[in-house]
């Protein structure tokens, strides 16, 4: 114990069981939605860029193979994310474009945020990747709130 600060030697080593337990849950559940999210975002930067998302690009660019994407698409299709139209590629449904739009601008405040503390913007890029999808509410904006303070959001 010596070697906390001195702040924090008195606080308790675990928190109540419960309380554990419950940040366990939303890191779970937030891994869950981590590629649901990350799908649904590049098909909607996919049909921006290109106006399609084909089965190959997406595997492409997840740098998997395409019968990963294919189980994938399946089940975003299952959970009305996704529709997939023979021949003509992947079209998100209104829910997957919601989700994606909501993915994206969490994306843009966490690497804003990042960019403001002097990350450099590869990092910061990459870091948001995976930041966006752990991050509460609550979190996320203090970082609006860090970065408009900054003139950076």
């Amino acid at each position: 114990m010596q070697d906390l600060p001195r702040d924090r030697r008195d606080e308790p080593a675990l928190v109540d069981a419960e309380a554990h337990s419950a940040g366990f849950r939303q890191v779970r559940e937030a891994r869950r939605l981590e590629l649901v999210e990350d799908y649904v975002e590049l098909i909607a930067d996919l049909i921006g860029d290109s106006g399609e998302a084909r089965q190959v690009d997406i595997a492409a660019r997840l740098g998997v193979a395409q019968p990963t994407v294919a189980k994938m698409l399946k089940r975003l299709a299952e959970e009305g994310l996704v529709q997939q139209r023979p021949y003509r590629g992947v079209f998100l449904t209104e829910a997957g474009r919601t989700l994606a739009a909501e993915s994206r601008e969490r994306h843009r405040i966490v690497e804003a945020f990042l960019l403001a503390l002097g990350v450099s913007p590869e990092v910061a890029r990459c870091d948001a990747e995976g930041i966006e999808h752990h991050v509460s509410r609550e979190t996320l904006d203090a970082f609006r709130r860090f970065t408009a303070g900054q003139g950076a959001a």
